[in-house]
């Protein structure tokens, strides 16, 4: 039987250390390291990412979006991407933020969460404001296949407020009728759920909001949108442990040179490991 995401993510976070490093290549991080905006700049900034992490972070997120914008030939450096960085060890989670409802919901979760699939990933993140239930063919297809999902719930972009911090009939925020569907989801699970919450790291006091829900917390917001690792205990209280932070350009800016990124994750990994452990 295969494990579940929420099994082989809390045993690579334990091995590795929680650093998600995102695989973003928009055109000026291309211009910066001296690539072509082009299909092969493209191809070689995804393969040194994957080459200088893939091995020894716990995560590796690439934005579909800015292989997607290349067309069918940006899908399948995306293909192979996903390909070698699970070979490697790293667990992929896709960056889509996928939400729709019913065979088009299926069809997406087909694309990411089937494993014949060419772009078949650990998991996939996705967008729940047609309804938490529009979701039920992606979790439907990630239980069977041993996959997750991270939800976006309580994201760090300011324009994301007017929708998840809006006040439902019962009182209840959006943003926390999300995280309750997903504890739900995970109830019982051990060591850790296998569907998750995209948390930004950058929100400042969240102790309103129910964390534990007994899953991940995909914090992104670390390094160039301001939060630092130090700022995770205080943003996600007793739930930290289970946080898997993202960083993209801190780590990116270094590339090309494999040294180098090693490097920067490598650092961030150990400030993220202290402010989690309290060492």
């Amino acid at each position: 039987m295969t494990e579940s995401f929420g099994t082989r993510l809390r045993h690579a976070m334990d091995e590795r250390g929680p650093l998600c490093v995102g695989i973003d290549p928009h055109a000026s991080l291309l211009a910066e390291w001296g690539l072509n905006d082009d299909v092969a700049g493209l191809e070689r900034f995804s393969r040194t990412v994957v080459e200088a992490m893939a091995d020894r972070v716990a995560v590796l997120k690439p934005q579909s979006a800015f292989f997607e914008r290349f067309g069918s030939r940006g899908v399948a450096v995306l293909e192979k991407s996903v390909e070698e960085a699970r070979a490697a060890g790293a667990l992929v989670v896709m960056d889509a933020k996928r939400g729709d409802i019913g065979s088009t919901m299926a069809a997406y979760a087909e694309s990411f969460l089937r494993k014949d699939s060419p772009l078949f990933s650990d998991a996939l993140t996705v967008s729940p404001y047609l309804g938490y239930g529009s979701l039920s063919p992606a979790i439907a297809l990630a239980r069977e296949s041993g996959s997750g999902l991270f939800v976006l719930a309580l994201t760090s972009n300011p324009e994301g407020g007017e929708v998840q911090h809006a006040i439902r009939a019962d009182g209840r925020s959006v943003g926390a009728t999300m995280l309750a569907h997903l504890a739900a989801e995970n109830e019982g699970e051990q060591p850790l759920g296998s569907f998750g919450a995209v948390v930004g790291a950058t929100l400042g006091d969240l102790s309103t909001y129910d964390l534990s829900i007994n899953g991940p917390l995909l914090a992104p917001g670390i390094g160039a949108q301001g939060a630092t690792p130090a700022d995770l205990p205080r943003v996600f209280g007793a739930a930290v442990r289970n946080v898997v932070p993202n960083v993209s350009r801190g780590v990116l800016r270094h590339g090309p040179d494999v040294v180098a990124l090693r490097e920067a994750a490598s650092r961030f990994a150990d400030e993220i490991t202290d402010a989690v452990t309290g060492a």
